[in-house]
């Protein structure tokens, strides 16, 4: 399976980067198999639109987790990260809280939405995927392929 990174850097030897914020499936380094997805990001802000390409060769032993769908399980799971909490999983896969949902989210999480309300405002426009990585075993199921620059279309 071929997945892809938005960057504006060619990243050839992915890294897990904690940075202020934490991510849906907490620090890791992301990816998605949905390239127009990979072009929205990586034409976001200033720089040239970077597309990393990886071949993943999954690795059974390691502990993954897979939402098919966002599910109140999904929705717990980012709120859980979301908050600065860590898990144990090597790699975690699922749909994307983008930049609006994740408002959404974030009033779930304060109180000011419950959970019925969320499922109301959470409906995408356009399917999304992401997987992240957790620590080096799990990058190591990554191999570089190639990088390109990728203007919006």
């Amino acid at each position: 399976m071929i997945l892809f990174h938005a960057s504006k850097e060619k990243v050839e030897n992915p890294e897990i980067r904690q940075t202020k914020f934490t991510k849906d499936f907490s620090w890791g380094f992301y990816c998605t198999n949905n390239f127009e997805q990979a072009v929205r990001w990586a034409n976001r802000g200033f720089g040239e639109p970077i597309i990393n390409y990886y071949e993943y060769i999954p690795n059974s032993s390691l502990k993954i987790l897979k939402f098919e769908k966002m599910t109140d399980e999904w929705l717990d799971f980012i709120a859980y990260c979301r908050s600065g909490k860590k898990h144990n999983y090597d790699i975690v896969e699922g749909p994307m809280a983008n930049d609006t949902v994740w408002n959404y989210v974030n009033d779930f999480i304060n109180g000011n939405i419950d959970r019925e309300q969320f499922w109301v405002l959470a409906r995408f426009k356009y399917p999304t995927h992401q997987i992240s990585f957790h620590n080096e075993l799990a990058l190591k199921c990554l191999k570089f392929e190639k990088y390109e620059v990728v203007y919006d279309r």
